[in-house]
């Protein structure tokens, strides 16, 4: 282009179209040279210092930053496809994508809900998309499961917002209708049975001899066969005095006395059909009378598992039964027996027998099972936690722990009959 000047005049302005494509780019810039030119009249005109120029083009585009509506969703399992809005914020200038995963928590893919990763794609002056992942309907109770969402990189400018990762719960539909019909019902049998505080010695042994807690309806024959099993056990339970009596505490001391009770009754039980079938004490006990403490705390255990998001509960119950087992099973014994010894000025001992060879088989035992379990959180197959996992390596982590407990028994029973005589300490 040719640039005149009139006479006098001192300053022209020259005009480049800048073209506006609606994309993110960086800046950018070109150069703008004079020239004379080659046919020139006059002769006296000479270019100056700076006949070169840079011209930078400063991108005004705003691609956005791209991040989860909410950090957490609630899918119900019936609705078979959960949809995670992503939204668009600070502009929405030209075409922008970002990558997105699935990760596990206790949600399994490919089982509870179908994982992957894959790239969303917005256009221009686009705000909002979905990311469309499918649920699996077990169709069956369990409880709730979750697992996240995490957006990666980000092409077009655009850039990660605050909200990076999201967490998908996964609810129960029947499990959740299945207790709000469980709480109505109960509610409507007996209001009075929820208040605690107004508990007599009455009510509990109306509540003793009813079946299901006074839900006849919707007692199942289960219900009515394990009535029947442990009516005395219910009715010795509910001579305990209500808790609404001094804050609690003959309920509480009163229930220990019980339970010890108990436990001298399966103790003494055990003993008797060792004398009779020919079996050492130290067989007994780690047989019938451990299994006869443990079964309850088993099923204990297996239920707070079921009933809670993580298996916290069912770890605690198992070390409380263990430590009560132990410290008071063994302990308020021998110490006992050792007040009474002092008084009678005589040495309580207690002869170690087999002991220390059964310790060391159970020590062996204990590691193998924590190994187990440590392989179990870390390794896939395995559902990546200690509890539950899918069906098969579950199934094949129960078979491994009892046959453990078969292996103890075994070569402590052989010890014990001298079959092998392995003579730890004095």
């Amino acid at each position: 282009e040719d640039v005149h000047f009139a006479v006098n005049e001192q300053l022209r302005q020259l005009y480049v179209e800048i073209i506006d494509d609606n994309e993110w780019e960086p800046d950018e810039f070109f150069f703008v040279k004079l020239s004379l030119p080659e046919k020139e009249e006059n002769e006296d005109i000479v270019l100056g210092n700076i006949s070169i120029t840079q011209v930078t083009i400063i991108n005004d585009d705003e691609p956005g930053k791209l991040e989860f509506a909410k950090p957490s969703i609630i899918a119900k399992e019936s609705s078979r496809r959960v949809r995670i809005p992503v939204n668009r914020i600070n502009g929405a200038d030209g075409h922008v994508s970002v990558a997105w995963k699935t990760k596990d928590i206790t949600a399994i893919s490919g089982k509870d809900y179908q994982g992957g990763e894959g790239v969303l794609k917005f256009d221009h002056g686009e705000t909002c998309r979905t990311i469309d992942i499918e649920i699996f309907d077990s169709m069956k109770p369990e409880r709730d499961e979750s697992f996240q969402v995490d957006l990666g990189e980000c092409d077009g400018g655009a850039e990660l917002g605050k909200i990076k990762k999201t967490i998908i719960t996964i609810v129960n539909d029947e499990e959740f209708n299945g207790l709000v019909s469980r709480i109505v019902n109960l509610t409507k049998a007996n209001m009075d049975a929820l208040q605690l505080e107004d508990s007599t010695w009455v009510t509990q042994m109306k509540n003793a001899m009813n079946v299901n807690g006074g839900d006849i309806e919707n007692a199942t024959f289960l219900d009515y066969l394990l009535h029947f099993l442990t009516f005395f056990w219910k009715i010795l339970f509910a001579l305990v005095p209500p808790p609404k009596y001094l804050g609690g505490w003959p309920a509480f001391v009163l229930s220990l006395a019980v339970i010890g009770f108990m436990t001298a009754i399966i103790g003494d039980l055990a003993t008797l059909f060792g004398c009779l079938v020919n079996l050492d004490d130290s067989i007994t006990a780690i047989t019938l009378v451990a299994l006869g403490t443990s079964m309850p705390d088993t099923f204990a255990s297996k239920q707070a598992a079921v009933g809670e998001k993580t298996a916290d509960s069912s770890i605690g119950n198992i070390n409380g039964s263990n430590s009560v087992n132990v410290f008071l099973g063994l302990g308020l014994p021998w110490l006992m027996a050792s007040i009474y010894h002092m008084t009678q000025g005589t040495v309580f001992t207690v002869p170690p027998g087999s002991l220390g060879f059964s310790v060391i088989i159970y020590t062996g035992c204990a590691i193998a099972a924590i190994i187990l379990l440590i392989l179990r959180r870390f390794l896939k197959p395995f559902g990546q936690a200690e509890l539950g996992g899918p069906k098969g390596p579950k199934i094949l982590s129960a078979i491994i722990l009892v046959s453990l407990w078969v292996f103890y028994v075994l070569l402590s029973a052989l010890n014990s009959k001298k079959i092998i005589n392995v003579q730890i300490g004095g």
